[in-house]
């Protein structure tokens, strides 16, 4: 009973049964589900560890990390002590737990050198980190093997530390041996979106290896990556044409509400393109590794390179909507495959607007019932031929653990009206509205309801318009409350970051163009560090 864990209206009780009282089991009258307890994830088994070897070095940075005051935290296997990344890494011991196994440390240790300076490229020196790392080790020496309740006493390790609120960037590249499914949620996952719902942690979770599994229903993405709050990242590799996915990396879709799972794919390795890290011992030889463990520590280094430049001033929402609207995926990919895209670039790509586009960041609080006018930033001089505009909404939600088809307590109706001065009716008020965010990649079952996307933390689309057919274009949000499926009248504010990126061909100026336009209103973002850029 010290096991149980309450989350939302449901209880979580670890239960040891010998096969024959499942019957009797069954008999009470507040059961809900009962279910087969999984272990951790085997190290070896997420891992995918193909190599290991010292012949290849690659020189340290002799720099401390760009902002000093940053600190980012993973959770993970455990780092050794001494370690060569010690100068940018501290390991943290929590109470209770039994020592570590030498495979959690190499874990721990990849994920750790992943962090800090991404796929190392022999013989080159090691790019400067973006911040310091707080290595907690929630795995130990028991992890993958008869303990039954190892689950939970991992689970307990990462509550601790999310529930310290120390830190703004987390990385978890573990979680338990288990597929989601599209019926009751996960502890894992619901304690986790429960401490993400303030929206004031990104944290990235690594999708699962089971990819190859021939079961499609074994091949998706695996415990807690369908918490909707927070971004599930797969493992891409790299091809003669392009990137594709990785094989082993987990696929979606996600749960209603939730379908576009893995959120991003970044380069994870394989057996011909490995994914470099320093081996542990200590020295500057490289350890070749492949798996999501790799990938999702790669995406929140880029978030924390983002963060280093831009300061506080952006938050884990907006870094989290900046990540996805930078993305890329070709018209014709799967969502369930690839999610939102694959993210591969520098924080400069992402900070600094290109010839032709403007890049604008709306962020700050929803109110319910309220709704709330986003401009589309557009110069006051008319543009000529086609305009590109792209919006990416991104908000935390409260969740209903207990009602799995409503899991998320908000949502947003938003429409887009593109021209001020055209109107549906002569009786019109407001101008006339245009559909913006298409439907087509959650309308993937018939049981999908067709109000399911407006209750999807994450929204992200692309239109391409005609100039002439855009004045002063507006997204116009409303934000819905809702609880147990029903409508609720005592709901707060929720947090909310909305990337909206207008290219135009035909002006190289838009930059410009804009800022002018907007005099006092609009505020450019400046670096508040310079990050060194690697040649």
């Amino acid at each position: 009973m010290d096991r149980r864990r309450y989350v939302g209206g449901l209880c979580f009780l670890p239960l040891w049964d010998q096969g024959n009282d499942l019957s009797e089991l069954a008999k009470f009258s507040f059961l809900r589900v009962a279910r087969p307890m999984p272990c951790l994830r085997p190290p070896i088994e997420f891992s995918r560890s193909v190599l290991a070897t010292g012949a290849v070095k690659c020189p340290l940075p002799d720099a401390d990390p760009v902002d000093p005051n940053l600190r980012v935290a993973v959770l993970d296997g455990g780092i050794n002590d001494g370690t060569q990344m010690s100068r940018w890494a501290v390991a943290h011991e929590l109470p209770g737990t039994a020592p570590a196994g030498p495979e959690t440390l190499e874990h721990g240790h990849g994920v750790t050198s992943a962090l800090l300076f991404s796929s190392l490229k022999p013989g080159q020196r090691a790019p400067v980190p973006y911040a310091y790392v707080d290595h907690y080790r929630v795995m130990d020496r028991n992890t993958g093997t008869a303990d039954p309740f190892e689950l939970y006493d991992a689970l307990d390790r990462v509550e601790t530390v999310l529930a310290s609120g120390n830190y703004e960037l987390v990385n978890l590249s573990l979680g338990p041996n288990l597929p989601i499914d599209d019926g009751e949620v996960h502890l894992w996952t619901a304690l986790i979106d429960k401490y993400l719902a303030d929206g004031r942690t990104l944290l990235t979770i690594a999708a699962g290896n089971g990819g190859e599994a021939e079961d499609p229903d074994e091949a998706r993405i695996q415990v807690p990556a369908d918490a909707v709050n927070a971004v599930a990242v797969g493992a891409s590799t790299l091809a003669p044409d392009g990137w594709s996915r990785a094989p082993y990396s987990a696929i979606g879709p996600g749960r209603s509400p939730g379908r576009i799972k893995p959120d991003l794919l970044h380069f994870g390795g394989d057996a011909e393109s490995p994914y470099l890290v320093y081996a542990p011992d200590n020295g500057t030889g490289l350890a070749r590794q492949a798996g999501t463990s790799f990938a999702a520590p790669s995406v929140l280094r880029l978030a924390s390179g983002v963060r280093a430049h831009l300061g506080s001033r952006v938050g884990p929402l907006a870094l989290k909507a900046l990540l996805i609207d930078q993305s890329v995926r070709p018209d014709d990919a799967d969502s369930h495959q690839v999610g939102w895209g694959q993210i591969d670039c520098s924080p400069e790509d992402i900070v600094i607007c290109k010839d032709g586009e403007v890049r604008i960041l709306f962020q700050g609080e929803l109110l319910p019932g309220k709704y709330l006018r986003a401009q589309v930033p557009m110069p006051d001089a008319p543009l000529r031929g086609n305009v590109t505009i792209k919006a990416t909404f991104c908000y935390a939600s409260p969740i209903d653990p207990q009602d799995p088809g409503s899991y998320t307590r908000s949502g947003l109706d938003i429409t887009f009206r593109p021209h001020l001065n055209r109107f549906g009716s002569d009786q019109s008020t407001v101008p006339r509205s245009r559909a913006f965010f298409r439907k087509s990649a959650f309308d993937t079952e018939d049981t999908l309801r067709q109000d399911a996307q407006k209750w999807e933390t994450v929204l992200s689309a692309e239109e391409t318009l005609r100039a002439t057919s855009l004045r002063k274009p507006v997204f116009d949000i409303h934000y819905n409350a809702r609880s147990s499926g029903g409508p609720v009248g005592n709901a707060s504010a929720i947090p909310y970051a909305l990337i909206v990126t207008v290219r135009s061909k035909t002006t190289p100026d838009l930059y410009d163009l804009v800022v002018r336009s907007y005099p006092g209103v609009l505020v450019p973002l400046t670096p508040v560090i310079s990050i060194p850029v690697q040649v």
